[in-house]
Order: C-alpha cells, then sequence, then structure tokens
C-alpha cells in the first residue's frame, strides 16, 4: 500500500505508517501542487494524506480509486464532504490535539492587542523609542472583563479557562446549541447573538467555516459591538469580512483585532491591517507546536492506518460512507 502526503510531515505519523508497512512519499517542494499535479502523484496511490491542500470535486472525480483521505487538520472547508462521499471516500480529520494550542494563540492575541505589543515592537526597530510620553500608546486592561465566545467547543473552551485563570474574565457564549457541560465548569452563560455582541469586551471566534458563518462577521455585527471590544478570530478568515472588519477599526466602532487567519491567506504584506498599532496579525500558527503537530500527524497516520486496512477510519468527517 502507498499513501501520497502533499507536505513534509512530523515524523511521528510518518513512522507510524511505515512500521505499519505502508510505502510513503511526501512531496517536499516549497510550494504548493496544483490539482493536476495532485491527480498525478495520488494515480498510483492508494491513500492521500493532504495537507492545506484543495480537494474539489474534479480532483475527487479523478481519484475515486482512493480508500481514504486523511487531513492533518481538524478543519475540512478545503474539502468538498459531499463529492469525496458520493465516490465513497472516507474523509478523517485530527480533533482536539490542537484545541489547547490553538487556545494559547487566541490568548496570545487578545494579550497582544489589548497592549499594542506588535506595533510597539516595531517601533523599536524603527528607531522611535524615545522621549516618553504618559499619555501615548496606551492599551486597555482585560481583568474583570466579559469574554464573548462564538463557538464553545473544545478551542473555545480552553480559551475561556485560560481568560478566567488569568483575568478572573466573566464568559458568555453563543452556540446553536447550548453547552451545558461548559456552563457548569466555566460558569458561563449562554445568551443570544446580538447579545453577545452587545456585552463582550473580548469576543473570540472559534466555530467552523461552514455556509452559515461565512462572512458572519461584517459591517453590520462590527457596527453593534463596544466601541472599546477587541474581536479575535483563530478559525478561518473567510468568517469575517476583512475591509468591513478594517472600516470598523478606523471608525472605532471597535477598539482592537487580533488575527490567526485572513482572507486571503497569506495576507498582502501591504495591508493596511498591518500597519495599525491596534491590531495583531500572526500567519496561521494555531497549532503550531512540536507537540501539536506531532499529535496531529499520529492521528492522520492512523486514519491512514485503518483505511488502508478496510477498517473504519477513527476519525471519521462522513460517516455515511459506512452505510
Amino acid at each position: 500500500m502507498k499513501v501520497f502526503v502533499t507536505r513534509v510531515i512530523p515524523e511521528e505519523g510518518r513512522k507510524l505508517m511505515i512500521d505499519a508497512g505502508i510505502e510513503v512519499e511526501e512531496w517536499k517542494e516549497k510550494r504548493s501542487l496544483s490539482r493536476e499535479e495532485l491527480i498525478a502523484h495520488t494515480r498510483d496511490c492508494d491513500a492521500l494524506l493532504s495537507v492545506s491542500t484543495w480537494l474539489d470535486k474534479d480532483f475527487l472525480q479523478a481519484s475515486k480509486h482512493l480508500k481514504v483521505i486523511a487531513l492533518h487538520s481538524v478543519g475540512y472547508d478545503n474539502v468538498d464532504v459531499e463529492a469525496a462521499t458520493a465516490v465513497k471516500i472516507p474523509i478523517g480529520n485530527t480533533p482536539g490535539v490542537l484545541s489547547g494550542a490553538t487556545a494559547d494563540t487566541a490568548f496570545l492575541l487578545m494579550l497582544a492587542t489589548s497592549r499594542k505589543a506588535f506595533h510597539m515592537h516595531k517601533s523599536i526597530t524603527k528607531g522611535e523609542w524615545g522621549f516618553f510620553d504618559p499619555t501615548a500608546n496606551l492599551g486597555i486592561e482585560l481583568r474583570g472583563k466579559t469574554l464573548g465566545v462564538f463557538g464553545l467547543g473544545k478551542i473555545g473552551l480552553e480559551m475561556a479557562k485560560c481568560c478566567i485563570g488569568a483575568f478572573g474574565m466573566q464568559v458568555i457564549y453563543h452556540n446553536r446549541n447550548r453547552n451545558e457541560a461548559a456552563e457548569k465548569e466555566l460558569n458561563a452563560s449562554w445568551v443570544s447573538f446580538d447579545e453577545l455582541l452587545e456585552q463582550s469586551d473580548v469576543l473570540t471566534v472559534h466555530t467552523a467555516l461552514t455556509p452559515e458563518t461565512a462572512g458572519k462577521f461584517d459591517w453590520s455585527v462590527f457596527n453593534k459591538m463596544k466601541p472599546r471590544s477587541i474581536f479575535i478570530n483563530t478559525a478561518r478568515g473567510a468568517i469575517h469580512n476583512e475591509p468591513d472588519l478594517l472600516r470598523a477599526l478606523v471608525e472605532k466602532k471597535i477598539w482592537g483585532a487580533g488575527l490567526d487567519v485572513t482572507n486571503p491567506e497569506p495576507m498582502h504584506p501591504d495591508h493596511p491591517l498591518l500597519n495599525m498599532p491596534n491590531v495583531s496579525v500572526l500567519p496561521h500558527i494555531g497549532s503550531a507546536t512540536e507537540e501539536t503537530r506531532s499529535a496531529m500527524s499520529v492521528l492522520a497516520a492512523r486514519n491512514i492506518i485503518a483505511g488502508l486496512k478496510g477498517e473504519r477510519i477513527p476519525f471519521v468527517v462522513n460517516p455515511e460512507v459506512y452505510k
């Protein structure tokens, strides 16, 4: 059996597949594969381990011989899952293991934004650390403030725990369905979406990208938030409307923003958000720790091994393929 891997992955996952008798071919060039190249490389493979690759209907139709596709991510908005199900290819993801690392990134962005840390660091490199002005470059404090969580799942839960432990923040959240276990653990309150916007001092996004959430945070939404609020997104860039976010910051509808995801990615280096003192942007590094990326590679490898054995994969996105 042979698997094609669209990036070089941590050794733990690679070794697991090799030890299971699977031949592993990795794409080692520092560029993304075109659809045509991906089709060509998977033509003589039995499985695909996909890292940051778009798998559309055309690819899936051309690669229906694949026994399993494992994603090196928890999100699967870059895959046409319906098309995969139609050709009976199980899709696996890597849930759970990146919750802590991604929450840490959200917390980092919240704190950095609140104190204009990225901007102040750049001022040092520009030689602007000079005259002390006690009224300049002031941030805002987070102690006792209200954290609003849009999507209180595993990552949102970890972010809330960090904010409670560090700053004693009050937690409110909005989900389609109430998370009663999290409510008890965090003393959190479910609120309507409008109440989330009106009450949050920090609003942090931890939801999947779906037709319902795409572009959810637009001008009409930012216009309902507190003027001194901070918007954080470590989920997917397409969940917020970037021109509207920029306008909301310029017109002081919100105070600041911290982004680990942008739309598009990568963000253009001349984007005005990168030069705003109250904005912090990172290049989608939410899961970028040695421990988390290794754990993700192991889960992806487990999906590949099970799929090539003809077994139900342990972390399946489209379980209907087994009906």
